[in-house]
């Protein structure tokens, strides 16, 4: 891996390509990230870049991560993640990772948190049917037969059942960035994004190659 940023959702609108084919876009406010370490493979066992993204209170943060971003000397981060750079040596404490480092066409992975619905049923979960709608039918919108009596005398393991959906890490493949704006650090993908508004949304070169 050669690129990758973080950023946070702002939501989605449409544009105009350049055939005037109308495209639905997810506008991610990408980076500034900056450089608070460097872990290399004689000092950590692997090659890799720490990034620190928006800016945080100091009252907010602990000591530890205080002296961490103290010794790096940057100013305090909300989130910190790390990216496994192939060129990973090529960087330095302090530099700043940009939404200049992908391009409209490039093909991207983006990792979020899902949007949390809550306790639900099978029918919105797993998009059961339901039963007759009538008076009689005693049976509207539960999941039907859970399993046999005597033989197996229980309910399978993976049973599509009603409990909490949502809020997993959900990653989607392959995504085409449609427009980067540099000035503002705007990347602008093709479809959706996991996640709700000002979420955070991690975005890497994809895994996926086109043969």
């Amino acid at each position: 891996m050669k690129k990758a940023i973080l950023a946070t959702k702002v939501g989605m609108t449409q544009i105009f390509n350049e055939n005037g084919a109308l495209v639905p876009v997810t506008v991610l406010q990408a980076g500034p990230c900056v450089v608070t370490q460097v872990k290399t493979a004689e000092n950590d066992g692997y090659k890799a870049v720490q990034v620190g993204f928006v800016d945080k209170r100091e009252k907010l943060v602990s000591k530890p991560l205080r002296g961490h971003f103290d010794k790096a000397g940057v100013s305090y981060k909300r989130y910190v993640r790390e990216f496994k750079f192939e060129n990973a040596e090529e960087y330095s404490v302090k530099d700043e990772i940009k939404a200049d480092i992908f391009a409209a066409g490039d093909k991207i992975d983006a990792t979020a948190i899902s949007k949390g619905k809550g306790f639900q049923g099978a029918i919105k979960r797993y998009g059961q049917h339901r039963g007759p709608m009538a008076h009689g039918s005693k049976f509207h919108r539960h999941q039907g037969s859970n399993g046999s009596a005597t033989t197996p005398g229980r309910v399978f393991k993976g049973k599509g059942m009603p409990g909490h959906m949502g809020s997993k890490k959900i990653t989607v493949q392959n995504l085409e960035v449609v427009k980067v704006d540099t000035d503002n650090n705007l990347i602008l993908v093709k479809g959706a994004v996991p996640g709700p508004k000002k979420s955070l949304v991690t975005i890497k070169e994809t895994v996926k190659v086109e043969r």
